[in-house]
């Protein structure tokens, strides 16, 4: 029996190494694949229209299931930002924390929820699922692990930052892990998996 060939419309390298990580802690035996041409300007207003137009558009240049995902992190006390744009607020990693702790300031109020919208797309089938991981930003970056804002995030009922933790400890836990295992599912009892 050949393996499901799936393709991962993304940019981001730290992206298709997690999802391929939390891919194969399911059990999930894919020909998982880099989706390596341009993908659409996310310009939706939620992460679930991001994610449907990067993944139709990987699945209609490649014929293959596609898969795609859109995150992004909201802290309360800012009103929900930096949200939907999150990876877009600064040209860097680095920059996008600096800018993020600078807005904060000295808030006592820290709480933040990371959230993730998963779509797999193929011939006759498009699926959704979200994923959320509710904590607090630290007052610095912390450790080396991770991408984005990991180095800030701080799980609820933890101490350690996304950036301090292991990858298997951060995939059980992480907004993109909820998805994706909701995601999978979805696939599994549709039967297409």
């Amino acid at each position: 029996m050949s393996r499901t060939r799936l393709v991962v419309a993304t940019s981001n390298p730290g992206k298709l190494k997690e999802i391929g990580e939390l891919l194969g802690e399911m059990g999930c035996d894919l020909d998982l694949s880099l989706y390596d041409g341009p993908v659409p300007e996310e310009d939706g207003a939620t992460y679930a229209e991001n994610a449907l137009k990067k993944a139709l558009w990987a699945h209609e240049r490649t014929g293959l299931w596609a898969l795609a995902e859109d995150s992004g992190l909201e802290v309360l006390s800012l009103g929900g930002w930096p949200g939907v744009r999150s990876a877009r607020v600064a040209p860097s990693d680095a920059e996008r924390i600096s800018l993020l702790l600078s807005r904060l300031g000295s808030s006592p109020d820290r709480r933040a929820v990371f959230v993730c919208c998963a779509c797999a797309v193929g011939e006759g089938f498009r699926l959704l699922a979200e994923g959320f991981c509710f904590g607090s930003i630290a007052e610095g970056p912390r450790g080396e692990g991770g991408f984005g804002y990991d180095p800030v995030f701080v799980p609820e009922g933890f101490r350690r930052t996304f950036a301090e933790m292991g990858a298997s400890a951060k995939n059980r836990l992480s907004h993109r892990g909820v998805a994706l295992r909701g995601l999978w599912r979805l696939v599994r009892s549709h039967g297409l998996c």
